[in-house]
């Protein structure tokens, strides 16, 4: 059986309306060019509309997309479910929306020559097309990450991620707020979670680069300015709060 290379993680809830609109199409139509080895994970997350439908029949004749059934727990849990299933050198998530397109793995992936082990796609200032009201959220959780945990990254909320896989499988195990443990109505953005995630690579001492990339803004009704900006600030105080416990010190125990 061939090596993969790249497994690409994509969370995915009710998204019927971008599945009709041929964005796996285009997914595929720029995987068949590449010449590394591959596999798409799609986690449903519980979807409540014609979305698995239309997944089971779309991997029906695509042999390198699988889809996997979660319950409803949020973004965080179908990425984490994701991640435990890829087998890919290198792990990515991103967005069903793609709102970072595929191909701008090409970006992330020279630096994981470089000894890099967590690579990551930044927005940097630039929200292109997003309301102002998005842009002056991403700046203050910007401000706030900086003061409460000093992560040093530009850029923590991008939905285009890539991790070495023994670097992702030892992240994971330590993670403690975003388990994918909850119980969640709706949709949800678990902004904390990817907050976690750095700041354990971080903690670890994994080598982590930000990397510039395309990102168009995408309509979503998954934000909510106030619960998200809410939850995202008391995810930064927890997570404060498990590392001044200890919790993602290489001396503690798993």
């Amino acid at each position: 059986m061939r090596k993969i290379e790249l497994s690409i993680i994509v969370p995915c809830y009710n998204e019927e309306r971008n599945i009709r609109l041929g964005v796996l199409d285009h997914i595929d139509a720029y995987l068949r060019k590449v010449k590394y080895s591959y596999e798409v994970i799609i986690v449903d997350d519980g979807s409540t509309d014609e979305t698995l439908h239309l997944l089971t029949d779309f991997i029906s004749e695509h042999p390198k997309f699988k889809v996997i059934k979660s319950r409803h727990g949020g973004k965080a849990l179908a990425v984490i479910s994701g991640m435990n299933e890829g087998k890919g050198d290198y792990l990515l998530f991103c967005d069903m929306d793609q709102a970072t397109p595929l191909p701008e793995w090409e970006k992330l992936h020279p630096f994981f020559e470089k000894n890099y082990d967590v690579v990551i796609g930044s927005r940097r200032d630039i929200r292109q097309g997003a309301p102002r009201f998005r842009v002056i959220m991403a700046k203050g959780f910007m401000i706030l990450r900086n003061i409460i945990l000093d992560l040093g990254i530009t850029d923590t909320q991008c939905g285009f991620k890539a991790f070495k896989s023994d670097a992702a499988r030892t992240i994971l195990n330590r993670l403690v707020y975003y388990k994918g443990e909850r119980s969640v109505r709706g949709s949800t953005v678990t902004a904390g979670f990817d907050v976690e995630l750095l700041f354990i690579a971080k903690e670890l001492g994994y080598k982590i680069s930000e990397v510039p990339i395309d990102w168009h803004y995408q309509e979503t009704r998954r934000v909510s300015p106030v619960k998200d900006s809410l939850e995202g600030f008391a995810a930064l105080l927890r997570i404060k709060f498990n590392s001044l416990r200890g919790y993602y010190s290489k001396k503690t125990q798993i």
